[in-house]
């Protein structure tokens, strides 16, 4: 890591709580592999601070940051403009300073579709199950959709929310064949899911003895589903653990967060990434293997 001075460029990620953000390790190792004069930090901001953060944050120059739970959405009000699969999916989650003001895009999406990259699914014949309608339930269904799949059954816990999720994708453009259910009927649906994803942050670091569903559905998934937890600490999941003991495929939120990271970095740097290092960095920082 380079020496910090008062010339080294700010950048970051906010988030409430953010204690958990392991982004700070990745995006550390790539700017110290390049040499160059950032430094990235995490930043803790109370939902009704987070328009008065944004006026500090150009106070003190930062040049960019990241967006996590719980800002996706709300943030967007606060921006001055955003990319088109921002607009699309309704969540930004990368933030940059111009000469207008804070701009915003989504590269979750992108990140999210990284590791279902080589997968032999026939998406157009498959049903899809996200769990939890926030920001990062809107990246997973723009990524499902860009599969192709055929079927995504959104499932919440609260029914007005869950509504406010589904109206707000009319506007998207998007082939969209989207449907809304309560926890109650996840055990009729389950089953036929080639995909199911968890976005909420039930599981996550401290809370690691919590899973989305209970054990009585969870026995109801199919060998070989594909079981993908956006949750990257604890890595792997209760809900990937379990799922993995009943014959399914897990995949952590580890190869997203590397990849969303990267594509955030490069917007900032306008310079090529090392992915490799950022995720090897992620790896020995939770103590897995290093490839």
């Amino acid at each position: 890591m380079p020496a910090i001075t008062g010339k080294t460029k700010l950048l970051g990620v906010i988030g409430h709580p953010i204690e958990h953000s392991l982004s700070p390790v990745m995006h550390n190792a790539a700017i110290g592999n390049l040499g160059m004069d950032y430094i990235y930090i995490p930043l803790a901001v109370e939902p009704e601070n987070l328009k008065l953060a944004l006026e500090g944050f150009v106070s003190i120059g930062l040049k960019g940051f990241n967006v996590t739970i719980p800002y996706k959405e709300s943030i967007i009000p606060l921006l001055s403009e955003i990319s088109p699969i921002a607009k699309a999916v309704g969540a930004v989650n990368t933030v940059w300073r111009t000469e207008n003001g804070w701009s915003g895009t989504n590269t979750d999406v992108a990140g999210f579709l990284s590791p279902l990259q080589y997968s032999r699914i026939n998406w157009s014949q498959s049903l899809a199950i996200v769990l939890g309608n926030g920001g990062g339930a809107r990246a997973v269904v723009a990524g499902l959709t860009q599969l192709g799949c055929s079927e995504i059954h959104i499932f919440g816990r609260n029914q007005e929310h869950l509504q406010a999720f589904h109206k707000s994708w009319e506007n998207s453009r998007l082939p969209l064949n989207l449907s809304i259910h309560s926890y109650a009927e996840l055990p009729q649906i389950i089953s036929k899911a080639a995909i199911i994803v968890n976005t909420t942050p039930i599981g996550m670091y401290p809370y690691v003895d919590d899973c989305p569903i209970s054990m009585e559905v969870m026995e109801k998934i199919r060998e070989g589903t594909i079981v993908y937890d956006l949750i990257y600490t604890p890595n792997p999941t209760k809900f990937l653990h379990i799922a993995r003991s009943r014959g399914a495929i897990g995949i952590d939120g580890l190869e997203m967060l590397v990849q969303q990271g990267a594509a955030a970095l490069k917007i900032w740097l306008q310079h090529p990434v090392p992915v490799d290092v950022m995720r090897n960095a992620l790896r020995y920082h939770l103590g897995l293997p290093v490839w």
